[in-house]
């Protein structure tokens, strides 16, 4: 049973007659200055304390897992943690899961693959991968490898200028969720320890070039990971495109990672420019259309029953839009009759217009790391995006993992529709 000590502290009793078990504690995460006092989801994000997240108990992890669905993301701070332990961590969310969410030992064999140089995968534990920048030795069974942290200047159609970028000027590198979005289902949560994290001085995230003359910019931590959230990227959608998104399946390129590496990505990270580059069907790795994904636009929350918006653009190659539903007003609805929309241009258009509201400057968390964070976030509810650049000498190494799904994620129900459409 539970005995209330006040402000959010918890005591649990365990069946012993000398032993006291403590619960979490949860308090509002730290948000930026740049954070909009109105827009930004107060739900969203939560510190916890009190537990010892390589070793929770089972009444533990069923608080900890309703509140990572309930807040999308949850840190912990001065966490020590071996890869077993944060792989048990991550399979507790989904214990029929087994390999990592790409497939293990899939990333590193897929040279043509865009995320081939960003991943080494833990020798003995192929569900944990280490990622981040610089030389690293010894490390969990690896001698020595060169890490690389993901840039927009290799993956986006144009770059911040050289002067610029010694000034401080950077961008998102691409907005996502983990999936692999082919074959495998999208895991349900992914955890990041912090092993080094080095300092430096902070960046601005300029979204703006030709293809988005908003003019705005965001100021961030060296090397953050940004979220946004999934729930409020679609409250914020006017009538007629929460109409759209409702209604709306995405159908994935097969292996997306593979056919989106020729093309290269807006200045927003969200999403690719339309220039006909991805790689051609019939020269990608050998695919089955029974292992391609076709996925609802918005998935629903297992605790709060709430729809996110939960879209990789960059992999997106179709939209199929379900008709109205009877006795639904038509006026103003985009496709009331339904849609198949094949062509790439249009599917990308749509895409990002209903997205890119959701990632303006004051709905955008960009988490400072410290040394021996471990960050948990809900994989079907947010989205997030690596940000920034390092220097060659300044070496950064975390523990990545998050394991390819037993089940798919659940989009809107037909009563979601009728009370959407």
């Amino acid at each position: 049973m539970s005995i209330s000590m006040g402000c959010n502290t918890r005591v649990k009793y365990a069946p012993h007659p000398c032993r006291y078990q403590f619960g979490p504690v949860t308090s509002p995460i730290t948000l930026p200055a740049s954070a909009s006092a109105t827009d930004f989801d107060p739900d969203f994000g939560r510190e916890v304390k009190g537990v010892n997240p390589g070793d929770l108990t089972p009444e533990q992890f069923k608080e900890i897992e309703a509140a990572l669905y309930t807040h999308g993301i949850l840190l912990f701070r001065d966490v020590t943690l071996t890869p077993e332990q944060q792989y048990a961590l991550t399979k507790a969310f989904d214990p029929e899961s087994e390999s990592y969410g790409h497939g293990n030992n899939k990333t590193q064999s897929t040279k043509k693959s865009v995320l081939h140089p960003d991943l080494k995968t833990i020798p003995r534990l192929p569900q944990v991968q280490l990622i981040g920048n610089g030389m690293v030795y010894n490390h969990e069974g690896l001698e020595s490898v060169t890490l690389k942290h993901p840039s927009h200047t290799t993956f986006h159609k144009t770059r911040v200028s050289a002067e610029d970028e010694a000034l401080g000027i950077t961008r998102f590198y691409r907005w996502h969720i983990d999936a692999a979005l082919y074959d495998y289902n999208p895991p349900r949560a992914t955890t990041l320890y912090g092993i080094t994290v080095p300092g430096g001085d902070r960046q601005t995230v300029r979204y703006s070039d030709d293809d988005d003359p908003s003019g705005e910019t965001l100021s961030v931590p060296l090397g953050t990971t940004a979220f946004v959230s999934g729930k409020k990227m679609f409250q914020i959608l006017p009538t007629e495109l929460k109409s759209l998104a409702v209604r709306t399946s995405v159908r994935y390129a097969p292996h997306p990672y593979v056919w989106m590496a020729p093309a290269r990505a807006k200045s927003d990270g969200l999403g690719i420019v339309n220039e006909g580059l991805e790689l051609p069907l019939n020269e990608l790795p050998e695919w089955e259309q029974s292992k391609i994904k076709t996925l609802p636009i918005l998935w629903k929350n297992p605790v709060t029953s709430e729809l996110h918006f939960q879209v990789h653009p960059c992999g997106a190659q179709e939209l199929i839009v379900k008709p109205l539903p009877l006795g639904a007003s038509r006026e103003g609805a985009l496709y009331p009759d339904g849609a198949h929309i094949k062509d790439l241009g249009k599917v990308r258009e749509l895409l990002h217009s209903m997205q890119r509201p959701g990632i303006a400057p004051g709905l955008v968390y960009p988490h400072d790391w410290k040394e021996r964070d471990l960050v948990l976030f809900h994989n079907r509810g947010l989205l997030h995006s690596v940000v920034g650049a390092f220097k060659p000498d300044q070496v950064r190494a975390f523990h990545q993992c998050n394991l390819a799904a037993s089940d798919v994620p659940i989009g809107p129900t037909e009563q979601d529709i009728i009370a959407w459409a």
